[in-house]
């Protein structure tokens, strides 16, 4: 499927994956899932960009702008609801006509907020247990469905 993208667009898909939020429920600031999301990713044949840790959702929005990212992949701690609302008012506030960036979720997504998160923008969610050449599969799927 990433060929067809590749063929398509003339380059790799792009996904700019990172963490919103300190810390997780067992008090760890650590960004180690989202490294092996991305660097699982980059082995799937996706470019990937890394957003700094703590970054608010206005800078992430901004990065991923910047770097013309396709996707941006969040890792939702503690509280989905605000990142992903602020993220996709600054990739719509950017001023640089951008509302096709695809925003996805993974993280331990409490039921009830998966349709707020749908119906914010999100375009696919992915716990804990997914395994990521599924969820990479999904992704480009969307993507392909969104850029045809």
């Amino acid at each position: 499927m990433i060929e067809k993208f590749e063929e398509r667009e003339g380059r790799h898909p792009r996904i700019m994956v990172t963490r919103s939020g300190q810390i997780n429920q067992n008090g760890n600031g650590h960004d180690r899932s989202t490294k092996v999301v991305a660097t699982a990713f980059a082995d799937l044949g996706f470019d990937v960009d890394i957003g700094a840790l703590f970054q608010t959702p206005g800078e992430v929005a901004k990065q991923a702008v910047e770097n013309d990212a396709h996707i941006i992949g969040m890792s939702l701690i503690p509280r989905p609801r605000d990142p992903l609302a602020g993220t996709r008012q600054g990739i719509e506030g950017s001023g640089l006509d951008r509302e096709d960036i695809m925003v996805v979720v993974g993280s331990v997504i409490p039921a009830q907020d998966y349709d707020f998160l749908y119906e914010n923008g999100a375009s696919a969610t992915f716990g804990p247990e997914t395994v990521i050449p599924v969820a990479a599969q999904k992704v480009i799927k969307e993507l392909d469905r969104r850029h045809a």
